[in-house]
């Protein structure tokens, strides 16, 4: 099993069998020659042995065929011959064609229908090892039945990984008809339950589905206790669910399994050090670089810090230790702002996740920099945790001794994905036509210009009786959205992370006729928009994306919720100048040259408009991926540095 995606022989797959108890790949450096053999496997994986998806999709079509409606007796005998043929020769071709043929008409039987040929399609490029770019509305929760039910048949502990808890209890229970039908159990952990025998009796179904932080949480939980009973049987296959946001957009940040730490000295420390930062002054005692977020103290912003702390003892009297908290003090006063980086619900700080818009409820900032956010909001100051063990995403699913996924958004990082995580990416068909019409972008330099254009745009086609979903990039801004909404006393529903516990519900509803839905961009991802009656003849669903992500994968999918499955439908952008990162990344007197030009409810030249609003766009991308690389790199110079005394985690 050397090369990535490699599974062989199932039986080595099995806990207890020949790979260990916990089975895993155990880490892994690539070279060029590495890379270079891993090219040439994805060459093999895209040519599928020299035949294409559609002969894939024909052969196992004939096999539903030759299997024909046995009866219940039948129906078990074919299952047991197949689990039995699966178990001794490991996942070939021909067998998992058997075995989407037998989940085909498990699904029939329990569901009431069929899967598509394209997620046939989309599942064999999964069980395959691959990544399968499937559109928005294709049917990706029922594709992943077929590659996790063919893995499971051959004794292979299968994680079906999904953005959130709601997600994977819904997905857990709407597909477990299939899984029962196939002799196979399947289970959900979600923070709802955390119960240690709990949670590994769920990872001792065949197959379990979860959260990529619960499961990677739970893997560092065995790895810091290895005396006790582990709750993973270890790394062996994994489906993850809009793999670009968990392998791409959520892999900046590492995992940290930590415990409380408190004392009233660092209490102290937190008042001082944010006492001192608001004594600072922009400018004169420090800058804050705008295009990469940074901020240093001047020469007299030391001088005058080494004023403030001269009647002050302890840590304080050291120069390096003294910045290095009157930076932080200044980070939480000045680069992290409620309503957009995190929310204070129920006298608590909680994280906004910038990748997905939803609450992070168990994260923290390290290094004190949470408690200080506390201090700068009147919450209570928590205590400051104290690390156990850390891992990134990078190197936590490169473990999987086969790594797979789908998602609807996966062309603008396929390099990133193949040189990280070894995963080839294939573009999947859509199953029907797309009907859906780009009506343009507008650029306006004046903010308040951009939100009189969106209000007027949503009013006329609220009256035309077509629903809009109309997208920010946070609470703050879709807030303020909705306030306008209800001064022209338009009906609307707000989605962001104040309401995530009625998340699913609200975007269900999104598709009816005169909805007006204002979201973050990722709220809703993973629900379906179906549109109410008579909402097809009048055009389908329409979007208004009213400030650029920080990622064009990000628009593509707020793009994607219309038209979905064949149905009509339409987009365009309305933004401003003003928004972030346009303003971070370009002069100001650029902008206020273009203002002056374009004043008022005046729209820029569409050229001119494209280059000011991408160009930052495509800056934030490549910010965001020397992050990641430079994270990578950062564990495996610690794994270099801490090699005597065993891995870090």
């Amino acid at each position: 099993m050397s090369s990535r995606g490699s599974l062989t022989r199932a039986a080595a797959l099995r806990p207890g069998v020949a790979s260990g108890a916990r089975p895993e790949r155990a880490p892994e450096r690539s070279g060029w020659l590495d890379r270079a053999a891993h090219g040439a496997r994805g060459w093999l994986l895209r040519r599928g042995g020299g035949v294409s998806l559609d002969e894939r999709v024909a052969r196992v079509r004939a096999l539903r065929r030759e299997l024909g409606e046995p009866d219940e007796a039948g129906f078990r005998a074919r299952r047991d011959e197949l689990r039995e043929a699966l178990v001794r020769e490991g996942l070939r071709d021909e067998l998992i064609e058997r075995g989407f043929a037998l989940v085909c008409e498990a699904a029939r039987r329990t569901l009431g229908f069929e899967h598509y040929d394209v997620q046939l399609m989309g599942g064999w490029l999964m069980a395959r090892g691959m990544l399968a770019e499937m559109q928005t509305g294709e049917g990706k929760t029922l594709t992943a039945t077929l590659p996790a039910c063919t893995a499971a048949l051959a004794g292979i502990p299968v994680h079906v990984i999904s953005a959130n808890d709601y997600l994977v209890a819904r997905d857990a229970a709407g597909m477990s008809p299939v899984y029962a039908a196939l002799g196979l159990s399947v289970a959900a952990v979600t923070d709802s339950e955390r119960d240690p025998a709990a949670r590994r009796a769920a990872y001792a179904s065949d197959v379990t589905y979860g959260t990529p932080q619960q499961i990677a949480f739970d893997y560092l939980r065995d790895r810091s206790a290895p005396s006790g009973a582990p709750l993973l049987r270890g790394l062996c296959f994994a489906v993850i669910d809009e793999a670009d946001s968990v392998l791409v957009d959520e892999a900046r940040t590492p995992l940290i399994l930590s415990a409380q730490r408190s004392s009233a000295l660092e209490r102290r420390t937190y008042r001082s050090a944010l006492r001192l930062a608001r004594a600072l002054e922009l400018g004169a005692h420090f800058r804050m670089d705008a295009r990469s977020g940074g901020i240093e103290l001047t020469a007299a912003g030391r001088a005058q810090l080494e004023d403030l702390t001269r009647p002050l003892r302890g840590i304080w009297s050291g120069q390096r230790r003294r910045e290095e908290w009157a930076l932080r003090g200044l980070r939480a006063l000045h680069q992290f702002h409620r309503d957009r980086h995190y929310l204070v619900r129920d006298g608590k700080v909680q994280i906004v996740d910038p990748s997905t818009g939803r609450v992070s409820a168990d994260r923290a900032w390290e290094n004190g920099l949470h408690q200080l956010i506390e201090l700068k909001e009147a919450c209570e100051v928590t205590p400051e945790r104290e690390t156990l063990a850390r891992i990134s995403y990078q190197r936590f699913f490169r473990r999987y001794l086969r790594l797979s996924g789908m998602t609807g958004t996966a062309a603008e990082v396929a390099p990133e994905l193949w040189s990280v995580y070894g995963l080839h990416t294939q573009r999947v068909p859509t199953r029907l036509p797309l009907q859906r019409r780009d009506l343009g972008m507008r650029v306006l330099a004046d903010p308040e210009a951009r939100w009189r254009l969106v209000v007027r745009r949503i009013a006329e086609l609220n009256r035309q009786g077509r629903p809009v979903l109309v997208g920010t990039c946070s609470v703050g801004a879709s807030e303020q959205l909705g306030e306008r909404l209800a001064s022209h006393g338009i009906e609307h529903q707000v989605l962001n992370a104040r309401h995530d516990a009625a998340e699913a519900s609200i975007v269900a509803r999104a598709g009816q006729p005169g909805c007006v839905t204002v979201a973050t961009h990722m709220a809703g991802r993973g629900t379906d928009i179906e549109l109410g009656p008579g909402v097809r003849e009048l055009g389908g669903l329409h979007v208004i994306s009213t400030q650029r992500a920080d990622a064009s994968r990000i628009d593509r999918q707020l793009q994607g919720r219309a038209g979905r499955q064949g149905d009509p439908g339409s987009f365009e952008a309305i933004l401003s100048l003003a928004d972030e990162p346009v303003a971070r990344h370009h002069p100001r007197w650029l902008l206020a040259l273009v203002a002056r030009v374009f004043a008022g409810d005046q729209s820029l030249p569409q050229g001119i408009g494209n280059v000011l609003t991408l160009v930052p766009q495509r800056a934030e991308e490549r910010r965001h991926a020397r992050a990641r690389r430079a994270l990578m790199d950062l564990e495996e110079y610690q794994e270099d540095l801490l090699a005597f005394s065993g891995e870090q985690e």
